[in-house]
């Protein structure tokens, strides 16, 4: 039975629900339209989408249903960052009148806890029997392979199908530091099954879930060292988007080492030595109780027999799609982290859509049609969608950009939440979006509108023309609409609208 530790009960209703210990896998149909490899999110929504519409389905997984996402991804790591930003709330009460109590601790086992009964709650949705028992789909536990052009085998049985799909995922991996898998560390596979926190934690990785854990954990009192090669945080957005996290760690007490190079790990005693040089050439050693790798994920194609049936993949990258995400077998096809570089919960949901039309009616959607927003959710959050700067210059296009700081939005004035900013890209010279990066306290909610609006070919001065609630965060969307509608007025309009009005008094 698989380890998810510890062994309590809300642990043992989540392995009841996706990973039964008594389960019994069915009896083959004689030919499926659909054999998903992967109860991740991509192999979940493709399954039952496809049930739904009347296809006969195999689902096979060997871990555990909700992959991910569920078990060791978005639902824990936000139910941890939830208390997190409660314990952080609760120590800036003080400038609202309700100090805390010096000697007030957050009980870091009880919050683990709450995160393992929310995660059990959850597991119902992707459980093996609902699957089963409510969306029709054909559960089968166990390890996957194709043995021909168009069978799979698991656990001793054959499953024949017109249409594949791989969605099995990707895993954590570590950097190749010496003596790193000799210390030990922790990943996001294994991090929630703490039940103590670690009294001095460094975290490998400065993107998207280093810097959310090392967050978490500094603010549920854990002593935090991040540690990237790259000069900021979060490489991947705007460096001033990046900035405004890492003002916000460093005030919070989370010491950045940005810029080295980790040479080594030893350990003393009972610590964990880091050892790093640095651009300058200085070397420095950290102590840390606890190491936590946050940084590289390898696509999960071992041991599926692809060279069989003529899939290509790369140990790294992972299997190759089209725009349709149809492999180089036409019969199988691929949905998620195992075949994509948006690695996203709401990705795999998205590919899965486009794979159940390709697949099953013939569809031609394309996976670059997409329009994909992505949230960090550290505190301030960053949700982006749509073109870079940088991307926008590498193909040619041109950008006029308004950015609206927080500091003007009287909401996120009031709530003490006014680190920030909305920037909003548009084509020079007209209000068609490309782009938008938002980073505030509820990013992740703001980027919607702007992704709605792109999708559905909405320009900036109609978002201008929207009534926005009074007050919320999310006017600084209309305010950066405004920045786009007082462009329009240009001193020659200007000019004429002040002599009709002088004319008419």
């Amino acid at each position: 039975m698989f380890d998810v530790l510890p062994k309590d009960v809300h642990n043992r209703t989540l392995l009841d629900n996706v990973h039964p210990e008594d389960w019994k896998n069915p009896e083959p149909a004689d030919r499926y339209n659909l054999v998903v490899l992967g109860a991740g999110t991509a192999g979940l929504i493709t399954a039952a989408i496809a049930a739904g519409l009347g296809a006969r389905v195999a689902l096979i997984e060997r871990h555990l249903m909700g992959g991910d996402c569920l078990n060791v991804g978005c639902v824990p790591s936000k139910g941890l960052i939830r208390a997190s930003r409660l314990m952080a709330e609760s120590r800036r009460a003080a400038a609202l009148g309700l100090p805390l109590a010096e000697d007030a601790q957050l009980d870091f086992g009880a919050a683990m806890e709450r995160m393992r009964g929310i995660r059990a709650k959850i597991s119902h949705e992707d459980s093996a029997r609902r699957y089963r028992d409510e969306l029709g789909v054909d559960v089968f536990l166990g390890q996957a392979e194709f043995s021909g052009p168009n069978t799979v085998d698991v656990d001793g049985k054959r499953l024949r199908f017109k249409k594949a799909v791989i969605a099995t995922g990707a895993r954590a991996i570590s950097p190749p530091i010496p003596g790193l898998a000799e210390a030990g560390f922790l990943t996001n596979e294994t991090v929630f099954n703490l039940t103590q926190r670690p009294k001095r934690l460094g975290v490998i990785g400065g993107g998207p879930i280093g810097c959310e854990l090392a967050q978490a954990f500094r603010r549920l009192g854990s002593e935090v060292v991040l540690f990237d090669a790259a000069e900021h945080i979060l490489s991947r957005e705007d460096a001033d988007a990046a900035e405004i996290v890492q003002n916000r760690f460093r005030e919070e007490g989370i010491e950045c080492v940005l810029g080295c190079r980790l040479e080594a790990v030893r350990v003393d005693g009972e610590s964990k030595l880091l050892q790093v040089t640095c651009s300058d050439g200085n070397r420095r050693e950290f102590p840390v109780d606890a190491i936590l790798v946050g940084a590289g994920r390898a696509p999960n194609v071992e041991g599926l027999n692809l060279d069989r049936v003529g899939v290509e993949f790369d140990a790294r990258k992972g299997v190759a799609v089209d725009d349709r995400l149809r492999t180089t077998n036409p019969r199988i096809f691929a949905a998620g982290d195992v075949c994509m570089d948006w690695k996203f919960t709401h990705a795999a949901d998205a590919a899965a859509k486009i794979v159940v039309q390709n697949a099953l009616f013939f569809g031609r959607k394309k996976r670059s049609d997409l329009v994909m927003p992505w949230c960090t959710y550290t505190d301030p959050e960053v949700a982006h969608v749509g073109l870079y700067p940088k991307d926008a210059k590498a193909q040619g296009i041109e950008l006029d950009s308004y950015a609206i700081p927080l500091e003007q939005v009287n909401r996120a004035v009031t709530d003490g939440e006014d680190e920030g900013f909305v920037k909003v890209h548009v084509k020079k010279g007209s209000d068609e979006i490309v782009g938008a990066t938002i980073v505030a306290a509820h990013a992740g909610e703001m980027i919607s509108e702007i992704t709605l609006a792109i999708v559905g070919k909405l320009g900036l001065a109609t978002i201008g023309n929207v009534i926005h609630p009074y007050p919320t965060q999310a006017e600084g969307i209309k305010r950066a609409a405004g920045a786009y509608t007082r462009t329009r007025l240009t001193p020659g309009v200007a000019k004429l609208f002040k002599r009709f009005l002088a004319w008419s008094r």
